[in-house]
């Protein structure tokens, strides 16, 4: 269509062209002008007409040239911009004329430009907040190259940096607060005035005063570190000053009420209560001094109480008994009394644990031979109520627990005398020699009862034995020697005789014995050929205490085979 236009125009021109040449001829024609006239006069035209159109063709192709040449250019500023800017290169659209080529070359430029300058405008914002950042925080700046253009990409990481070190900064300014306020409260507890820069500097209200550095905050770290410390100190200084304090007022028998209100009246800092505790021991030391001997023999009941409760036996306590008995009362015998004091408690924190486990074990041991005894009393069985089941449930807990106790004691106490280089005593003997006494003392009193029954059962038993003759073999006596003489009164009518391989047991009865009840006896007859006679019960000599359990001691009986009426006079082989 545009070209169609163009056309016209030309045809049009070129007509008004002819049409302006003919009114010249017929203004010529009118005038009278001759044809040399007419053909200089045309010259002059055409020379007028091609002059005009020689310049307006030059102009043109200026412009064509300056067109080329503003392609040219900015094609020149667009590469480097794209390479400044790290972008990819320019890339024309292809059947664009040279007029569109150079406009959108221009426009491109032109976007690309301001872009630059906003970015060296936002860069420049940027690294001024990372400065200052750096500054306070000590850290390296985000490194961009001087006088070079900043991608996308590094101003992204550049934000991305200064968000960082934002959140650093208030991180370590909370650390920094945090730290500054708890020495400062510190030091008001203490009472501790400032004497180094960096304390006072702590102790300040100048925010600015410290730069958010590591080095600032592990320094406050440490002086908070040495402030703890200090109080820790000045805390157990207090804390002892409190016990000899307390100490001295029971070994004084000070008033309760007196003792109250001077407690009540310590206040302060931590060094202004060491301060008043002390002037209080001083005055309790003093009045000490006056009072020696009721002093040395609280300090000896006090002694004699964490001895039982430490299970000293008497070798343990030899060594102090020449202190203990002495009467000539002076601050060097109480030196001595103290010393031994304190020398018991710090063995009675240490071992604790272990006395504790102790009484837990002798608890159960004492439930456990309880329980023992009660399994001897036939009148049990007569109980109602569930009390057997609860009894037995209550056994069966006993028995678990009194190996497991002797396992925790025995591996606790090894490991202890292991670091510490000294044996656990209980009553002068190891822990595991004083449970294996314990229960050495058990079987022997077991095996005493035993006897006991035995020998009662023998004498009733020897009273309802009498010896007979009989046509083969001689009769004679029971195991306990001759039939007491009123059953040698009975008559044979009264008395049924049973013979066995080596006693004769006779049984009240008015009538024979049947095949049965023959039968029955039978079994124990033979039994009673196979018992032994009690030799460790009449043995005076004392056994040494042996290693054993309650593991031991069970394994051991549940190998015993049942008693009965008959071989009660038996000694079992386990005890």
């Amino acid at each position: 269509m545009s070209s169609r236009r163009s056309e016209a125009l030309a045809f049009s021109l070129v007509t008004g062209i002819n049409n302006a040449m003919a009114r010249l001829v017929d203004i010529w024609d009118n005038i009278g002008i001759m044809e040399e006239q007419r053909v200089e006069r045309m010259e002059t035209v055409k020379q007028h007409i091609e002059g005009l159109l020689n310049d307006m063709i030059t102009e043109e192709e200026a412009l064509k040239l300056r067109i080329r040449a503003n392609i040219i250019t900015f094609k020149k500023q667009l590469d480097t911009l794209c390479l400044e800017m790290s972008m990819d290169p320019y890339k024309m659209e292809e059947g664009l004329t040279v007029l569109q080529i150079e406009k959108n070359l221009r426009l491109r430029v032109e976007v690309l430009t301001k872009e630059k300058g906003e970015r060296l405008k936002e860069l420049h914002g940027l690294q001024q907040q990372d400065k200052e950042l750096c500054v306070e925080l000590c850290v390296t700046p985000y490194y961009i190259p001087t006088g070079s253009m900043p991608s996308c990409t590094q101003l992204q990481e550049l934000r991305e940096h200064i968000q960082t070190l934002s959140e650093e900064k208030k991180s370590r300014a909370k650390v920094f607060s945090g730290l500054r306020e708890d020495i400062r409260k510190l030091m008001e507890e203490m009472g501790h005035e400032p004497e180094t820069s960096l304390e006072k500097e702590s102790v300040g209200h100048d925010e600015d005063v410290f730069l958010l550095t590591h080095e600032n905050i592990k320094a406050l770290k440490l002086l908070l570190c040495q402030m703890e410390v200090k109080k820790e100190s000045l805390t157990n200084t207090l804390a002892e000053l409190k016990e000899r304090s307390m100490c001295l007022w029971n070994r004084l028998d000070a008033l309760e009420q007196d003792c109250n209100v001077f407690q009540e009246s310590v206040m302060g800092t931590l060094s202004d209560q060491i301060t008043q505790w002390q002037g209080e021991l001083d005055r309790l030391t003093d009045l000490q001094k006056t009072r020696l001997e009721d002093v040395i023999d609280k300090v000896r009941q006090e002694l004699v109480a964490f001895w039982d409760k430490c299970n000293m036996g008497p070798e343990q306590r030899e060594p102090f008994n020449a202190h203990f008995c002495d009467n000539n009362v002076t601050e060097e015998l109480l030196a001595l009394h103290d010393a031994a004091l304190l020398k018991v408690k710090n063995y009675y924190d240490q071992v604790k644990p272990f006395l504790e486990a102790l009484q837990r074990w002798e608890k159960y041991w004492a439930l456990f031979q309880d329980f023992e005894k009660k399994a001897n009393d036939p009148n049990r069985f007569s109980n109602r109520g569930g009390a057997l089941l609860k009894e037995a449930k209550e056994k069966v807990k006993v028995q678990k627990m009194l190996p497991k106790l002797e396992e925790e004691l025995k591996k606790g106490v090894e490991a202890w005398e292991n670091d510490q280089g000294s044996a656990f005593l209980v009553q002068g003997q190891r822990v595991m020699t004083y449970i294996s006494s314990q229960w050495e003392e058990y079987k022997q009193q077991r095996g005493k009862e035993k006897s006991e029954r035995a020998a009662l059962q023998t004498s009733k038993k020897g009273e309802m034995t009498t010896p007979f003759k009989t046509p083969t073999k001689r009769a004679h006596g029971g195991i306990n020697g001759p039939t007491p003489n009123k059953i040698r009164k009975k008559t044979p009518s009264q008395l049924t005789r049973v013979r066995s391989s080596s006693t004769f047991i006779s049984v009240p009865s008015s009538k024979p014995l049947s095949q049965v009840q023959m039968q029955k006896m039978r079994p124990l007859e033979s039994s009673s050929s196979q018992r032994t006679p009690l030799l460790e019960c009449n043995s005076t000599e004392r056994k040494q205490p042996v290693e054993i359990s309650y593991s031991d001691f069970a394994s051991a009986l549940s190998k015993k085979t049942s008693d009965s009426v008959f071989n009660s006079t038996e000694k079992d082989p386990t005890f």
